[in-house]
């Protein structure tokens, strides 16, 4: 069994073993792999693993005795799945291995943007302002405690849940939006959540997070419409897909004051431009897609993908997607 792993080096940089792999069949890892050679490496190979490495119809066709994709992550767009599934080639994904790790950033990054404290480090230890202070303490932005505020999580999925435990430990009220809020009677009775409609979620809300996949439906969720329901001192977080939101009328409304500021882990191109709109937007805060990027997580991560190999060469595939 010839096992490819096209693009290997986000999730093992060289701090984890390859060796629940390695023992599954003839194992070639690729640190990256560009267009250009995917097919050269792909050739052969009954077994490819996959994170950013797109596999559409045109591709498949061309890859005669592939039996499996596995995608190294929990998002699965990047294959054609209706057409693996055509050609009888199982794919899979990686579902939860992040959960805790992603909501710790989405905290990471509300802390930054109501305790300012990457910038008032920065004061201190940068500019000397508090060697130069008359007074004991200072600040020069608002500190903003979260008690009382209302977390809006738009998603309320593994990641979503673990959130809201996390928002009312900080005191927060929870609102979210699912398409099956039936599904989470539980929560709603026990007066932890209350599920709401989308745009009373965007009105409502002092902190907007984002948890929900990206599909057609919700490419551009958050659009100047949406914005438009904001208060002004809301706070917008992205920890899901950069697609979710309209980078202009994201930007334009950070620019005009429009909302309170942004915190966000992923962009709609990665990496970006240099003259991508958020990068220089006010009151924005952008992390390089490292939610997921623990190594406790990446852990996770590697341990599912070889499990799921390992189920497939036993005959009951797991985490089937197609």
């Amino acid at each position: 069994m010839k096992i490819v792993y096209l693009d290997g080096y986000t999730l093992n940089p060289g701090d984890l073993s390859w060796d629940a792999l390695s023992g599954l069949g003839e194992l070639a890892i690729y640190e990256r792999t560009p267009p250009e050679l995917v097919l050269d490496r792909a050739r052969g190979a009954q077994v490819l693993l996959t994170n950013k490495v797109e596999f559409d119809d045109t591709r498949l066709a061309q890859l005669d005795g592939l039996q499996y994709i596995g995608v190294t992550a929990t998002g699965f767009n990047i294959v054609d799945t209706a057409a693996a599934r055509r050609r009888g080639i199982v794919v899979t994904n990686a579902p939860a291995y992040s959960t805790r790790s992603v909501s710790q950033m989405v905290f990471a990054l509300l802390l930054e943007m109501t305790q300012q404290v990457g910038h008032h480090s920065r004061l201190v230890q940068e500019q000397q302002r508090w060697s130069s202070s008359p007074d004991f303490s200072f600040w020069d932005r608002p500190l903003i405690e979260l008690d009382g505020l209302t977390m809006g999580l738009v998603g309320f999925g593994q990641i979503g849940r673990q959130v809201a435990a996390i928002a009312r430990a900080f005191g927060m009220q929870v609102v979210a939006h699912t398409a099956h809020p039936a599904n989470y009677s539980e929560y709603a009775q026990r007066g932890d959540v209350v599920f709401v409609s989308l745009d009373e979620l965007f009105s409502r809300s002092d902190v907007v997070s984002l948890h929900c996949p990206l599909t057609d439906a919700t490419n551009h969720l958050v659009d100047a419409r949406r914005l438009g329901l904001m208060k002004t001192s809301a706070l917008l977080i992205n920890t899901s897909r950069g697609p979710l939101l309209d980078d202009l009328a994201v930007a334009q409304a950070l620019n005009e004051g429009r909302i309170g500021g942004l915190g966000t882990d992923v962009l709609s191109s990665e990496p970006p431009a240099a003259d991508h709109p958020l990068l220089h937007a006010r009151n924005t805060f952008i992390t390089p897609h490292i939610a997921w990027a623990s190594r406790e997580a990446r852990m996770r991560l590697l341990h599912i993908v070889a499990e799921n190999l390992r189920s497939f060469l036993d005959g009951h595939p797991q985490n089937v997607v197609n």
